[in-house]
């Protein structure tokens, strides 16, 4: 269902992007930090678990604690975007379920976060930024995570975010590189939300489904990804499905199998594609993923929701997740990355 509302700013209309579409491309972004991981410094304290090397979501150290009691993981990420919404209070909320993401994507818990702000200051009125703002506040305190202040900047295109610090079990963590052959594939939150996102910057339709999607943190999941069991995930945003499946069957030496047919979506999707409403960032990581895909039959307009630039999208479990769909499966390295079927 669309609803049209009237808004006294469009705040997209302010931003060249939206959301997680306007990442650098994976490509690109993969060219430039080519060479620069470097061996970690190993203080005698910590020690990193997880860094550049993989891709995944957020990095991982470990803290020894004191008098043998277990190692605790510290999980470090940061995330910001220009406006997906043209509402300020939705947008904020938005952002900041996405940054808490990265920590539930690690299989960790958040603990605090710092707001990352990016302001056309005589451009825009404050009182917008205050309820940006106020949206980060309110979701980070659903997700019962410390906000402690932060950075803002004058910047000609205003942006949103936060930089989050959790904890985790470092023999319980989610990453993307531990994925092994005959794992399912399940998949939390349903696509379409870049294409539905580009419609509502283009018309000014409104989508509840999508904003109510994106505000959705993705804490449950994680911990039933971990009651389950699972050790591999990761989160589906800016890069699309393809884009952060790809990254996980090539971390984890293997190959993903996607049954196109078990994929959710939201409604209204295939409609926005069939418009017209599909982003650069988009088309950029269908462009990506290409070499490494074997798309089989699939449809051109099913290919773009499947690359579909994701904000705040849900995890991408190898295993199965109570109440989520599996779409598909992992299975020995083949000659792609990820095989449409």
């Amino acid at each position: 269902m669309t609803v049209v509302r009237e808004t006294p700013v469009r705040l997209t209309q302010f931003a060249h992007g939206g959301g997680c579409a306007c990442k650098i491309p994976p490509g690109e972004l993969e060219d430039v930090l080519g060479g620069l991981a470097r061996p970690g410094v190993s203080p005698a304290d910590t020690s990193l678990l997880v860094g550049l090397a993989t891709g995944d979501d957020a990095a991982v150290v470990t803290l020894p604690a004191p008098g043998g009691a277990p190692a605790q993981a510290v999980v470090s990420t940061a995330d910001f975007f220009t406006p997906v919404v043209d509402d300020a209070y939705d947008w904020g909320r938005i952002a900041a379920a996405n940054a808490l993401s990265d920590v539930y994507a690690m299989g960790g818990r958040p603990l605090v976060a710092v707001n990352l702000l990016a302001w056309p200051r005589d451009v825009l009125p404050f009182g917008l930024a205050r309820e940006v703002l106020r949206g980060g506040l309110d979701v980070a305190a659903e997700a019962g995570c410390h906000v402690g202040g932060g950075h803002s900047v004058d910047d000609p295109e205003p942006k949103y975010g936060m930089a989050v610090t959790g904890v985790a079990d470092p023999e319980r963590l989610l990453r993307n590189d531990t994925g092994r052959p005959g794992l399912p594939l399940s998949l939390t939150k349903p696509l379409g939300l870049g294409v539905l996102n580009n419609r509502h910057k283009a018309t000014g339709e409104r989508f509840e489904q999508a904003v109510a999607t994106m505000v959705a943190l993705n804490r449950d999941a994680s911990a039933a990804a971990l009651a389950a069991g699972a050790t591999c995930a990761t989160d589906v945003t800016g890069f699309g499905l393809l884009g952060h499946l790809h990254k996980l069957a090539r971390a984890s030496g293997v190959t993903a199998v996607l049954d196109t047919a078990a994929v959710p979506y939201l409604d209204g999707a295939r409609e926005a594609v069939r418009d017209g409403y599909v982003s650069g960032g988009t088309r950029r990581n269908l462009d990506w993923v290409a070499p490494f895909t074997d798309f089989g039959h699939t449809d051109a307009d099913t290919r773009l929701l499947l690359a579909d630039a994701q904000t705040s999208g849900g995890l991408l479990v190898a295993g199965e997740v109570p109440g989520a769909p599996v779409v598909g499966e992992l299975v020995p390295r083949g000659a792609h990355s990820v095989v449409l079927r």
